[in-house]
């Protein structure tokens, strides 16, 4: 995977009445993903969408489908997400008691697959499963709605990844999910995140996302302020 600065927009803040057209508003802008927050009002208290809807979005862009599974047993909904699809598929580390085999099954599936953390868990917990994954998602604020605020602390979080994965000689890509805005977004690039999810920040910006993106780029890569 690229090592460039991505950034993925989140649907969770787009409209969801025209999701097609805020999908091409987002090509439109230079997105690299399309960031889909799948929940099932277990794991965390909010339900979104299933495989059905990304079925439906995947004739409306050529960028990969980031699918972030907020859910229990992600292993039974997993074939269902990468048939109507998803490039990408991240499953939590709290969800997963048998982690290992959930990402075989993902990568087996045709997907990449990673793991994500909250804000409360170390990643010093990852030791493990590093080399079998292709994204690491470290979670910036509580998972389960839109719009809330950035915790900081995840940058030290991530500088400790990137120092785990030189140390190791892997290539797994650090993807921060969260609050994440023109506030905070060079920091976390300064700390070694290569790739930036960001929904209100996009979506709901009152300038439109073709010019909000570019914006927050601009800034990410330091040549903004």
């Amino acid at each position: 995977m690229n090592r460039k600065l991505l950034i993925a927009p989140s649907i969770l803040s787009a409209d969801f009445a025209n999701l097609s057209q805020s999908l091409h508003d987002a090509e439109a802008a230079g997105a690299d993903w399309i960031h889909i927050d799948v929940m099932d009002g277990h794991f965390v208290p909010n339900l979104t969408i299933g495989p059905p809807v990304v079925q439906m979005l995947r004739p409306h862009t050529s960028l990969p489908l980031d699918v972030h599974l907020m859910v229990e047993r992600p292993e039974q909904i997993i074939p269902a997400f990468v048939a109507a699809g998803a490039n990408i598929l991240t499953v939590h580390w709290e969800a997963c008691p048998h982690l290992h085999r959930v990402v075989q099954q993902v990568r087996q599936a045709g997907a990449s697959p990673g793991v994500v953390v909250n804000p409360a868990t170390p990643v010093t917990l990852l030791t493990d499963i590093l080399p079998f994954v292709d994204v690491v998602l470290v979670m910036s604020v509580n998972p389960g709605f839109g719009g809330q605020k950035f915790i900081p602390q995840v940058a030290e979080k991530v500088k400790t990844l990137v120092a785990m994965r030189q140390e190791r000689k892997l290539g797994f890509l650090i993807e921060v999910d969260g609050g994440i805005g023109p506030a905070n977004a060079r920091a976390l690039v300064m700390a070694g995140a290569n790739v930036l999810v960001a929904g209100t920040a996009l979506f709901r910006a009152t300038v439109g996302i073709r010019q909000a993106l570019p914006g927050l780029r601009a800034i990410a890569e330091g040549s903004k302020t």
